[in-house]
C-alpha cells in the first residue's frame, strides 16, 4: 500500500515521510516501515495502524495529484477521511491531523475492538431505517453514501440476525472485512469522554480551501470546529450521500476520490444520475495491487481527456 509510489516519486515519497514525522511522538512503530513491509513492522490489520497510514497515503496522494496541476475547489472526506480532507484544505495542520487520527484509533483499538462489526448493504436508507427497527439499541445506520448504498454497523450477533433478513428480502449485502469494531454507532458514545480529554487542545485554521463536512452536510466553518466534532465525525452517521448532493447543487462537476482503491466512486456516480442532465466527471487514485506509477498516472490521463488542466 503506497510502498511502489515510495520508491518512484519524489513528492509522494516527500510527503509520506513528512506524514511519518508527524506520526512519530504518538506511535511506537514506523510509518515507512509500515508502508515497505520491514519484517518487525506491525500489522495492518490494527485499526491504529490502519487508520494512520491510510491518512498518510491521503495527504500523500493529494500532494502528488496538486504537483501534477491538479488544485482542489473543494475537499470532503468519509469518516476518518475528513482528518485528512481538514489537513489538505489547510484548517488543520500536519501536527494536529497526525495527532487526532493517532490517539482517536488508538482508543478505537483499546476500547472497541472485538465488540463490533459493520456490513455495507445495496438498498435505500429508507428501507434500512423501517428493517432496522426490532434492533433497535443494538444496530445503526453508520453511513449514507449512495440513494441504494448504505452502511450500519453494531453488535455482530445482531448482525448475523439482520443479514438473514436482507437475504429473505434478496438484498445484496457484505461484512466489512477485517473491521470488529462498531463506528458510527452507539458503541463510540463509550469513548466520548477519552476523545474529548485526548483532544481538547485541537484547533484549526481558515485554511485556503472549502470543506464539505459529511457530519453536518454542509459548509465548514472552522472556526467551529471543536473537538466534540471529531467525536462526531466517529460516532454520527456519514452523510456522504447527502454532501455530495450538496457539492453537485453547488456546481462541482469533477470528483477525485484519494485513496489506494475506489470505494465511494461508486456511490458518488449513483447520486449523480439522480441529476440525468448534470455531467461529471468521476475517477478513483490507485486500485489494489495495483499502486504504482502507471496506475496513477493512467489515472490522470483519463481526468485529461475531459478537459482538466493537468
Amino acid at each position: 500500500m503506497g510502498a511502489q509510489l515510495l520508491g518512484t516519486s519524489p513528492v509522494f515519497a516527500q510527503h509520506l515521510h513528512q506524514c511519518a514525522e508527524a506520526l512519530a511522538p504518538y506511535t511506537d512503530w514506523n510509518l515507512i516501515d509500515v508502508i515497505t513491509g520491514a519484517p518487525d513492522a506491525p500489522s495492518l490489520d490494527r485499526v491504529d495502524v490502519l487508520q494512520p497510514t491510510t491518512f498518510a497515503i491521503m495527504v500523500s496522494l493529494a500532494a502528488l495529484w496538486q504537483a501534477n496541476g491538479i488544485h482542489p475547489d473543494a475537499v470532503i472526506g468519509h469518516s476518518q477521511g475528513e482528518i485528512a480532507a481538514a489537513h489538505i484544505a489547510g484548517h488543520l495542520t500536519l501536527p494536529t491531523a497526525a495527532k487526532i487520527v493517532t490517539l482517536r484509533s488508538q482508543t478505537i483499538a483499546h476500547h472497541l475492538t472485538g465488540h463490533g462489526a459493520m456490513m455495507s448493504i445495496l438498498t435505500t436508507p429508507e428501507w434500512i431505517q423501517e428493517a432496522l427497527t426490532p434492533w433497535d439499541g443494538h444496530l445503526w445506520i453508520a453511513a449514507i453514501n449512495g440513494p441504494t448504498s448504505v452502511s450500519i454497523s453494531g453488535d455482530p450477533q445482531a448482525l448475523t440476525e439482520f443479514g438473514k433478513t436482507l437475504s429473505k428480502a434478496k438484498i445484496y449485502r457484505w461484512q466489512l472485512p477485517g473491521v470488529d469494531f462498531a463506528g458510527h454507532s452507539a458503541h463510540v458514545d463509550t469513548i466520548k469522554n477519552q476523545l474529548h480529554q485526548l483532544l481538547h487542545d485541537i484547533t484549526t485554521s481558515p485554511g485556503h480551501i472549502p470543506w464539505m463536512s459529511t457530519v453536518n452536510a454542509e459548509w465548514t466553518d472552522p472556526t467551529h470546529i471543536t473537538t466534540d466534532y471529531w467525536y462526531r465525525n466517529l460516532r454520527d452517521t456519514v452523510r456522504f450521500h447527502q454532501a455530495t448532493q450538496t457539492l453537485l447543487d453547488h456546481g462541482y462537476r469533477t470528483f477525485i476520490e484519494i485513496s489506494t482503491h475506489p470505494v465511494l466512486t461508486t456511490a458518488i456516480q449513483d447520486t449523480t444520475e439522480t441529476h440525468p442532465t448534470t455531467h461529471t466527471t468521476i475517477t478513483g487514485t490507485l486500485r489494489r495491487d495495483d499502486g504504482g506509477p502507471h496506475r496513477f498516472l493512467t489515472s490522470l490521463a483519463q481526468l485529461s481527456t475531459t478537459g482538466a488542466p493537468v
